[in-house]
């Protein structure tokens, strides 16, 4: 079983420059070799030589003639999207989605479960269950699946992959190893090389590789307030270990020291993943927290409901001025707002950019695209997905 290497500053210089080529043909097939060349600023021997090899693999095949201009008309080239597959696996807000994705980025098939509670066992049986219907619906595709890519929530270690996890205790977060070996896990019961990223950094990865445009290469994925991924330079960042992208320190030791003059809802402080709308809603409806989902209060809010309305509107406000200190900090092209929050509609997207326009600097935000995810609840899976589909382009 083979492991993937998908990590820009992992890769050796043959890795990248298959990756560069099929990456072109992923994007912009069909493709001429004088084309390819020119998109990625190889000579076009060199780009021969590598489309050859991905030739003999099947992963790229010859197509009809393009027209010349003079002389010899130049043959064709595409990605062979069916040469394999990948299945991708995304925790959101609201639920957990899978999908099996072509080369190219297509989904073939996907399926969706209700997110269960917050306790690790929980996820990973409704992980399992989610990758088990995709093989049920995927016998065709079954023999060319490459791998499995996984996006979930906590810690994720990028040398070994191991996941902590932030367990609630009491009125606290602790974060605790994950009791299941998952990449093992997986990798024992399905026999597919499997790779564990983070939820946020999945979605980032997903947002630049299938809804945005190629040449934005600086990324925010806000993944609610808790968490966000991040591309510089067009390189996914994960730091050294794997673990960048948390919003917040956090000290159980030193609750009762650390505050704000805005309270619970301290920018460094914790939030709750749905930046704690649904206990707003509760407190001011002064129901029992059973009897409202966030997706209720969602709806709520479309159709003008004051209570909704102004608790989406506050929370807007929070993530905002959170978006605003990460603008300054990073002064990205693009700030994706997803993992559920997309389905809060324009009213809570506007207040955002409102916000960060008052509270950034004005020269960081010139030039700021703050916008919903293209991908919305697919953006944590297709990124998974995405990323094993780099790994079959550089490993060849």
């Amino acid at each position: 079983m083979n492991s993937f290497n998908f990590r820009n500053e992992e890769l050796s210089e043959r890795e990248r420059r298959n990756l560069l080529i099929l990456e072109s043909l992923r994007r912009h097939g069909p493709l001429s070799r004088p084309e390819i060349s020119q998109d990625i600023g190889l000579n076009v021997v060199t780009v021969s030589n590598y489309i050859d090899e991905q030739i003999k693999r099947n992963l790229v095949f010859e197509k009809e003639l393009d027209v010349s201009e003079g002389g010899r008309r130049p043959v064709l080239l595409d990605l062979n999207a069916s040469a394999g597959y990948a299945i991708g696996v995304g925790l959101n807000l609201l639920n957990v989605v899978g999908v099996l994705m072509d080369l190219k980025g297509n989904i073939l098939t996907k399926t969706s479960l209700e997110r269960p509670g917050a306790h690790v066992k929980e996820i990973v049986d409704c992980i399992l269950q989610v990758i088990r219907e995709i093989l049920r619906r995927a016998k065709e595709q079954a023999p060319d699946i490459k791998g499995i890519g996984v996006g979930i929530a906590g810690l994720v270690n990028k040398k070994d992959s191991s996941v902590y996890w932030p367990e609630r205790v009491g009125n606290n977060y602790v974060y605790a190893s994950v009791n299941l070996p998952l990449k093992n896990l997986l990798e024992k019961e399905f026999g597919l090389p499997v790779i564990i990223e983070n939820d946020a950094t999945s979605a980032c990865f997903g947002e630049q590789w299938m809804g945005l445009e190629p040449e934005v290469k600086n990324i925010i994925y806000m993944y609610s307030g808790v968490g966000c991924g991040i591309m510089l330079n067009g390189e996914v960042y994960t730091g050294l270990d794997g673990y960048a992208g948390e919003l917040s320190i956090h000290n159980y030791k030193e609750t009762n020291t650390f505050h704000c003059g805005l309270g619970n809802p301290c920018f460094l402080r914790r939030w709750e993943i749905d930046l704690g709308i649904r206990e707003d809603f509760i407190k001011k409806q002064k129901r029992k927290p059973a009897e409202m989902s966030l997706k209720e209060i969602f709806n709520l809010a479309k159709n003008n409901d004051s209570i909704a309305c102004e608790v989406l509107d506050l929370a807007a406000q929070r993530l905002g001025i959170k978006v605003a200190f990460l603008v300054n900090l990073l002064n990205p092209e693009v700030v994706v707002i997803g993992g559920g929050l997309e389905e809060a509609g324009e009213a809570f997207l506007n207040r955002i950019r409102d916000t960060v326009k008052d509270w950034a600097f004005r020269e960081t935000t010139q030039n700021l695209n703050i916008t919903y995810s293209k991908l919305r609840e697919n953006s944590v899976a297709c990124g998974a997905a995405s990323l094993v589909v780099r790994g079959v382009f550089a490993s060849i």
